[in-house]
């Protein structure tokens, strides 16, 4: 999935910095509506990924159906903390 893609789609710009509040709700709003709905794990997981970015992303051991994917969650928020505080 391509991040431009992504922002644009749900946010209406790819620069979501530039957002007022009510718009940056609506678009992670938007976005989560998808991540809930989402068939596909590969782009369920990319969804949840940007969800985590901005802050809103569901747990991953209520958000995954199958170990392998909570435990791939847990592991990507691991190391985005490990390169926050680096």
């Amino acid at each position: 999935m391509d991040l431009d893609a992504l922002l644009h789609h749900y946010f209406g710009t790819t620069e979501i910095e530039t957002l007022d509040e009510a718009a940056l709700e609506l678009g992670v709003e938007r976005l989560g509506t998808a991540f809930w709905s989402e068939p596909d794990a590969g782009r369920r997981f990319a969804l949840w990924a940007l969800l985590h970015s901005l802050g809103d992303a569901p747990d991953p051991g209520t958000a995954f159906k199958t170990q392998r994917e909570r435990d791939a969650a847990f592991d990507y928020a691991r190391a985005v903390d490990r390169a926050e505080r680096s």
